[in-house]
């Protein structure tokens, strides 16, 4: 495998095992949507994920991870995470070349990928009020339970430094 070809979700598990973080995975059909998620939320406690990757008008990218059902205002986010200006999606080669994941699979773990830093994190805080978060492992097939602080402690042994605020109206 090149060097730089994005992790697997095994690799991605023997890393927070490595961590020390307890982390619980569920097998699915792919899911590519909210809307699909819903029948696994029985199954599945806690809180599940929506993320939105996104660049400002300088091209910095973020990715916001929110609360599924949650409402992000695009036209204001902006001035709340730091952006320069509006934001607009991101494009999906920049998705799989930054954090190693196809649209439908975006994720924080993607964090795992983002070698070089270009993506900021944004975790929203009413998400991280949750005990456990759920997120896709790197594909859209599955889905893992972590705690949401351990979340944090993932992205720091990164090399990320998340911005936990409130983006969600």
């Amino acid at each position: 495998m090149p060097e730089n070809a994005p992790k697997t979700r095994e690799e991605l598990f023997a890393f927070l095992s490595g961590l020390g973080i307890a982390h619980k995975t569920v097998d699915h059909a792919p899911v590519f949507t909210v809307a699909e998620s819903v029948a696994l939320r029985d199954e599945i406690p806690g809180g599940h994920t929506k993320n939105l990757f996104i660049k400002d008008k300088k091209d910095r990218y973020f990715l916001l991870t929110v609360e599924e059902n949650a409402e992000v205002d695009l036209k204001q986010v902006h001035t709340i995470i730091g952006g320069s200006g509006r934001v607009s999606f991101g494009r999906a080669e920049k998705l799989m070349e930054y954090l190693g994941v196809i649209p439908g699979a975006v994720t924080a773990f993607g964090a795992i990928n983002d070698t070089d830093g270009n993506v900021t994190f944004v975790l929203d805080a009413d998400l991280m009020a949750e005990e456990i978060v759920n997120c896709h492992p790197l594909s859209n097939d599955a889905t893992t339970s972590i705690a949401s602080g351990d979340l944090v402690r993932f992205m720091e042994a990164t090399g990320h430094k998340p911005l936990v605020l409130k983006v969600t109206s």
